[in-house]
């Protein structure tokens, strides 16, 4: 997709889902299997139906260096669309962390916020519309300052300024081996289907290998970066076992890399650094991702491909961002932001097209500026 000619608006990529047929099937046992089926569908419809009666929650963390929170928002769609706080949590440590990303992730009904000030990860548990935090997980010894998560089914990784580690999840029980960073600029970790990457701001991208049951192999290697989008390495997101992550500060300001470290750069909105700079990651629906441009104050968003893409556009915000997160279902975005002397957390709705209509703004609280967000469905 390198050099693409301009466009207005480019359609999301979705793979079709293929059911299998059914063979060989004996009257009976066809008749067996449709009350099966039947049974499975009618419980599916009963669990979607008992997750609409939950609400959409927002969670950032005030990254506070002396007592860490997780502020809690719930989204109101009807009537006029709200962010309300409801629930400020200690997280029991301290924050700290600047210049990163994903400090605070949430997959299903279990997340995770890293405490830089505190060596430690503590666990968050949603209940209904309610969450609490669940306990504490330390950091391996020696290892220090976490300021990035990642999750996936069965394994929760923490970046921070010397070590990468893994642990089961949500037991939170060391799994797999530390991989030592040389490097104390780490900015975001994230995880793929078979592969997981680190950046780091001094200008440089690892790769690190899994074991076959998801945990960190041990196994870590340089990414070689052009120089047109080597600079400022920030926010990154998986698209299965394509890396998307942006060289904030180069001409290039996002790239994908694919899992044999094959780097295809994009150029990014004009003109680049320091007037725009994508710095952090979500992905969208389809062939979608939105970055975080902080100077620029906007979402600006790119299309690709798994060996390019190209610039689409730019959303506007009143401040300057400081991480981005997509819901499970890809219907939203929240963004956090800094505007005044206080932060902010906005939720937009994604249409068919990933374009974005803003939804709901929260109030300031006081908190000159937010630390990671995530979406709880």
């Amino acid at each position: 997709m390198k050099n693409l000619p301009g466009f207005s608006r480019l359609p999301i990529l979705l793979r079709p889902e293929i059911p299998m047929p059914l063979r060989n099937m004996t009257r009976s046992m066809a008749g067996r299997a449709g009350i099966t089926v039947a049974a499975s569908l009618l419980a599916a419809s009963l669990a979607v139906a008992g997750e609409r009666d939950r609400g959409v929650l927002v969670l950032t963390s005030t990254n506070d260096p002396a007592t860490n929170q997780v502020l809690v928002y719930q989204l109101a769609t009807d009537g006029s669309p709200a962010l309300s706080l409801v629930q400020t949590l200690p997280t029991g440590g301290r924050g700290g962390a600047s210049g990163n990303a994903g400090i605070l992730q949430m997959k299903d009904d279990f997340g995770a916020v890293a405490n830089y000030g505190s060596n430690s990860v503590s666990e968050l548990v949603r209940d209904g519309d309610f969450v609490q935090i669940a306990g504490r997980i330390a950091l391996t010894p020696g290892c220090a300052k976490p300021d990035s998560v990642a999750l996936t089914k069965d394994q929760l990784f923490v970046a921070g300024a010397n070590c990468l580690e893994s642990h089961a999840w949500p037991s939170g029980i060391e799994d797999g081996t530390v991989v030592h960073l040389s490097d104390t600029s780490a900015a975001q970790v994230a995880v793929g289907r078979t592969w997981g990457a680190v950046t780091f701001t001094s200008g440089s991208v690892e790769q690190v290998g899994l074991t076959n049951w998801g945990a960190l192999s041990g196994s870590a290697a340089a990414v070689t970066l052009p120089s047109d989008a080597n600079n400022t390495p920030l926010g990154a997101a998986f698209w299965g076992d394509v890396l998307g992550f942006t060289p904030a500060h180069s001409p290039d300001s996002f790239a994908v890399v694919d899992a044999q470290r094959n780097v295809y750069p994009i150029t990014g909105p004009t003109p680049p650094y320091p007037t725009n700079a994508p710095c952090w990651v979500a992905k969208g629906p389809g062939n979608v991702w939105y970055t975080g441009n902080s100077p620029g104050q906007a979402i600006s968003i790119f299309f690709s491909d798994g060996k390019g893409g190209v610039f689409y556009k730019s959303v506007p915000l009143p401040g300057a961002p400081t991480d981005i997160t997509v819901s499970r279902d890809r219907k939203w975005l929240a963004v956090i932001y800094s505007a005044n002397g206080s932060g902010y957390v906005a939720v937009f709705a994604i249409d068919g097209y990933g374009d974005l209509t803003p939804e709901a703004t929260s109030s300031p609280i006081g908190v000159p500026a937010f630390s990671g967000v995530a979406i709880s469905e």
